[in-house]
């Protein structure tokens, strides 16, 4: 998944992305908010972090413009604020959840897994699709009772395929969802990573199919 994290503290910022694409997560860093309206205006985001004190203004006010606009990317606000009149505040604006800081590492990623699993409108981890069992929290893959471990740009992968069942993605596409600005892949990278999650696949209905001069999608024969 591509994260956007809008943050001006730049250790913690650090710490955030460094977490996160642990996790197999690209992750562009914006620490203002011109910065971040511009990563906006040029790509789209699965998740996006948001601090509400910021350089040149307020996080509300990112908030309110991308919900007024019917910007959907779901919202998690990184604030200090803990009044509850300010967490009501904030849902109400529309962030789709909230992380007080100092907050735990692990807190801030169980709440990214849960809003995406709402986003996908499943409240449930186990992924069932073509007679496998795919368990994104686990980096998992379960077929015909076999356990088959997957390693991190494999799982976000798969994630993203799964997220589109039938649908062709380019490759394009999926380099913009699976590396972050800093990082220069060629889209050899995504055969590459295609070619490794083929093998994981193997002995279950679902097949990644490549669509020549086009794309790739996921199918269950």
């Amino acid at each position: 998944m591509r994260f956007l994290l809008i943050e001006d503290n730049a250790d913690l910022a650090l710490s955030v992305t460094e977490r996160l694409q642990l996790d197999g997560h690209a992750v562009d860093w914006a620490g203002d908010l011109k910065q971040a309206n511009q990563c906006i205006q040029s790509m789209n985001y699965d998740l996006i972090l948001l601090d509400i004190m910021l350089p040149d203004g307020s996080g509300r006010d990112f908030l309110n413009t991308q919900r007024s606009t019917n910007g959907t990317t779901p919202v998690i606000v990184m604030t200090a604020q803990n009044s509850v009149s300010d967490r009501v505040s904030l849902l109400d604006s529309g962030a789709d959840d909230y992380v007080t800081k100092p907050f735990d590492f692990a807190e801030l990623e169980a709440r990214c897994r849960a809003v995406l699993r709402r986003r996908g409108g499943s409240a449930q981890n186990i992924i069932r699709f073509g007679g496998m069992e795919f368990d994104p929290l686990a980096a998992t893959l379960y077929i015909n009772d076999e356990v088959r471990p997957l390693r991190n740009r494999e799982l976000r992968l798969l994630e993203i395929l799964l997220s589109s069942k039938e649908r062709i993605l380019s490759k394009a596409h999926l380099v913009d969802r699976l590396f972050s600005y800093s990082e220069d892949p060629s889209e050899n990278a995504i055969e590459v990573y295609v070619g490794r999650l083929r093998k994981k696949l193997e002995g279950c209905s679902a097949q990644i199919e490549t669509v020549r001069g086009v794309g790739y999608r996921i199918r269950s024969e």
